[in-house]
């Protein structure tokens, strides 16, 4: 093959108490890239996305691309490679656009190459695109990407990721409202140290998530999004955050808090049909206050980014 075409989700991350150390996948939206072989060894970008004009194309300033060359200079290719993006997640959405991106890259690249690593030995190469985007290297955006499904970060040091089973109806309702939130803002604002008692709270809803989602206890999961630490400061970068959270969980929803950086918010729900309830009840709220939101259910997508 010389060329294939790539569809990366979109992702959750952080998922309440679990900032940096959780996310899950998501079936939609995606990111489509185009990877092509080409004569010339390095990295080249092509960016076909109308929406999106102000894509970095130079491979070092690009989340894909820093990547893709990082990925490179280790298996050694007697090739390079030419991106062509296609992009559907809006960055600066905090649905895991740059990982999506970064993900789609190296993982197309894999594969035309042979598949020399296997899917889950790409994972340090694609966090090295999140370096571009949040100045962080964190695993909670393209490890869902990349492997599908629910992922803890047991560790950074050593990489330890862990993939979780999720109840089968379970479903997330997220909504993009139409406004942006820099990661690296979101991150900059946050405290560098916490009470005790707040990271006593904190771990006991991270482990309660974990437990909620492997036991199939969906009481358990909703008791467990509570995040005392971030959600109260990132949430003022985002308005109406406590209205739309208010109306999801009077829709049904098992909890509600910020999906990444924000500004999307989304919820976890019994089943789709309570997730599309939810999703219309919180684009209505932030309408209802003038600012136009994209709304997206979706149950857990266990398989990731895959060939087109």
């Amino acid at each position: 093959m010389q060329e294939v075409l790539v569809h990366s989700p979109a992702t959750v991350a952080n998922v309440a108490a679990g900032f940096d150390i959780m996310g899950f996948a998501l079936a939609n939206p995606y990111d489509e890239i185009l990877v092509r072989k080409t004569p010339e060894k390095g990295v080249r970008i092509v960016n076909e996305t109308g929406t999106f004009p102000n894509m970095p194309l130079e491979p070092l300033k690009n989340t894909a691309g820093i990547a893709l060359l990082t990925y490179l200079a280790k298996v050694k290719p007697d090739c390079g490679f030419e991106l062509v993006f296609k992009k559907k997640i809006k960055p600066g959405s905090g649905i895991g656009s740059s990982a999506a991106s970064a993900v789609a890259g190296v993982f197309g690249a894999n594969e035309l190459l042979g598949n020399p690593l296997k899917r889950e030995e790409l994972l340090p190469f694609v966090m090295e695109g999140e370096t571009v985007a949040s100045g962080v290297a964190h695993a909670d955006n393209v490890g869902p990407a990349l492997l599908g499904g629910f992922i803890l970060v047991r560790s950074y040091t050593p990489l330890d990721v862990v993939k979780i089973d999720t109840p089968e109806n379970l479903a997330a309702a997220v909504i993009h409202p139409q406004i942006e939130v820099r990661t690296e803002d979101a991150r900059a604002i946050l405290r560098k140290e916490v009470l005790l008692k707040n990271a006593i709270q904190q771990w006991g809803n991270t482990a309660g998530l974990i437990a909620g989602l492997m036991k199939g206890d969906m009481g358990l999961i909703g008791r467990s999004l509570d995040d005392v630490i971030i959600e109260p400061i990132r949430s003022i970068l985002i308005p109406g955050f406590k209205e739309v959270k208010a109306a999801a969980l009077k829709a049904g929803a098992l909890g509600c808090s910020i999906s990444g950086s924000g500004p999307s918010i989304f919820s976890l729900n019994e089943n789709v049909e309570i997730a599309e309830k939810v999703a219309a009840e919180m684009k209505a709220t932030f309408e209802a206050i003038g600012i136009p939101a994209n709304a997206y259910v979706s149950k857990i997508n266990p398989e990731g980014v895959k060939i087109a």
